[in-house]
């Protein structure tokens, strides 16, 4: 898997969310509504989500290994990094 394209919409308000973000996987699969997002140590992403009955907040898509994780959030924060400068 290859993130071959990473599209940042900033958000223009107070807040901890920073970016909402669209990723396209090998030139064919997107995931939209990833959110950069500023935490007590720093940025980091949440995936896609949705609420269930219970008012849960249940990722719709996310990535299963910590590894893939950490190159999903790697690539994100590096566009929207150098956005920044």
């Amino acid at each position: 898997m290859e993130i071959t394209e990473v599209r940042v919409r900033k958000v223009n308000k107070e807040g901890r969310m920073k970016a909402v973000v669209s990723i396209t996987l090998d030139h064919v699969f997107v995931v939209h509504d990833i959110k950069v997002i500023e935490g007590e140590r720093g940025l980091f992403i949440a995936m896609p989500s949705r609420k269930n009955s219970e008012g849960e907040h249940i990722d719709v898509a996310h990535p299963i290994t910590q590894e893939a994780r950490e190159y999903v959030q790697n690539e994100i924060l590096k566009v929207y990094r150098s956005l920044e400068e």
